[in-house]
């Protein structure tokens, strides 16, 4: 095992952060985990907000001292927390995004059929834990919720974990976005245990209004950014269509791994009849489709070629966003537009127009609650304990439809 316990990598949101261990060393030198170098964060953000270019390796080292300021602020409150448990948290919020595939939840679930991130990342963390053999059982215990302490899981994944304290502020350091910013570290020293799980101090109460405002605007300013969705579903519609001529017959060049998952209808159970669809998995990154694209600009489907050069020349489709749904005579129109225009059948015109909707929720108050816990020691939904109603608007569902079309 390569030995360097000093290693120390220059966050530009945090600064110096220090690799704790060689365990922890040897895992982010892992393949498995470099490879998240080359995929970025926010997907095709960077089309909206050029400076987006940070990459899930970024998030996931954030994330990972995030969980260290969190565990030694709950120390010293004379929460117990042993090494092991320590260290296996550091490793959990670590890996807890290695599963993602190209452009992250963009084609999550057009590569392979089904198949989420969270669950490849279990099998990510399996392998890894056979690997270091077993040194990650407990990590992996936290992490898919089966350890006895459940609030180290809510520290991994909740409505207030590290995950969303670290992607809010670094979003919102590299998109330029100022509302976004939060006050992480107040709301890590705010942090505490009643009843094994994790709870506010109620003198902390405003800067979780400030974290729920934050998330719900970068909702709407950044992650679901009408041209962000609009290139997301050209993505999207460009992958069906490559796997749709390769599964036809058509020749499709891409990456030897890509060639393998277009040609393939992958589910979960394939990753468990046969481990190497992992290693295939691993070798995937945003490279593998960007570089694909330069072959199929050049296609002779003029659906793949047209999509490619769209993508590649930043030519994003037009969209509407609306809180009702466009009038089907007004989506007939355009569609009939673009399909002569384009010169294409009715078949290849679904590839070129999409639609569906978006949803946004800063505090889902029916799911697992954050919890303030009063001067009194009482611990109440942070609805109820609170009287500002900015808190109460967010918990409501807002969902808007969209339509989107190349130009005509």
């Amino acid at each position: 095992m390569t030995t360097n316990k000093n290693k120390i990598i220059n966050d530009p949101v945090y600064g110096f952060i220090t690799i704790p261990n060689d365990l922890i060393f040897e895992i982010i030198e892992h393949p498995f985990f470099q490879r998240l170098r080359q995929i970025k964060q926010l997907g095709l953000t960077s089309l909206i907000y050029p400076g987006a270019l940070h990459t899930r390796f970024h998030h996931a080292i954030g994330s990972m001292y995030l969980m260290q300021q969190a565990l030694y602020s709950l120390r010293s409150k004379k929460i117990e927390i042993s090494e092991d448990e320590f260290e296996a948290c550091l490793i959990a919020i670590l890996l807890h995004d290695i599963g993602h595939g190209p452009f992250s939840h963009t084609l999550e679930f057009n590569l392979l059929n089904n198949v989420t991130h969270e669950k490849i990342s279990v099998l990510f963390f399996e392998r890894l834990n056979q690997e270091f053999n077993g040194a990650l059982t407990t990590a992996l215990q936290i992490f898919t919720n089966q350890y006895p302490r459940k609030f180290f899981y809510q520290l991994v994944s909740s409505q207030l974990d590290i995950d969303r304290l670290d992607y809010l502020k670094r979003d919102s350091y590299f998109t330029g976005v100022s509302e976004g910013h939060i006050g992480s570290e107040r709301i890590i020293n705010m942090l505490h245990v009643k009843d094994d799980e994790i709870v506010v101090e109620e003198k902390g109460i405003y800067s979780i209004e400030n974290f729920l405002s934050a998330r719900r605007l970068m909702y709407w300013q950044v992650y679901l950014h009408k041209t962000a969705v609009s290139g997301e579903e050209m993505l999207i519609k460009l992958i069906k269509r490559a796997k749709y001529l390769t599964q036809n017959g058509v020749k499709v060049e891409a990456t030897p791994a890509l060639k393998i998952l277009l040609e393939r209808n992958i589910e979960l159970k394939h990753f468990n009849e046969d481990p190497e669809i992992l290693d295939l998995f691993a070798l995937l990154d945003d490279s593998d489709i960007w570089g694909s694209m330069k072959f199929w600009r050049e296609h002779e489907d003029t659906v793949l070629a047209g999509l490619s050069t769209k993508l590649l020349e930043r030519k994003i489709f037009k969209i509407i966003l609306a809180s009702e749904k466009p009038l089907k005579e007004w989506v007939e129109t355009l569609k009939n537009s673009v399909q002569s225009k384009y010169q294409l059948t009715s078949e290849e015109l679904e590839f070129y127009t999409g639609s569906g909707q978006i949803s946004n929720s800063a505090y889902i108050s029916s799911g697992q609650k954050i919890k303030i816990l009063t001067k009194k020691g009482l611990t109440l939904d942070i609805v109820k304990a609170t009287d500002l109603p900015n808190i109460k608007a967010m918990s409501k569902i807002v969902t808007k439809h969209f339509f989107c079309w190349p130009e005509v």
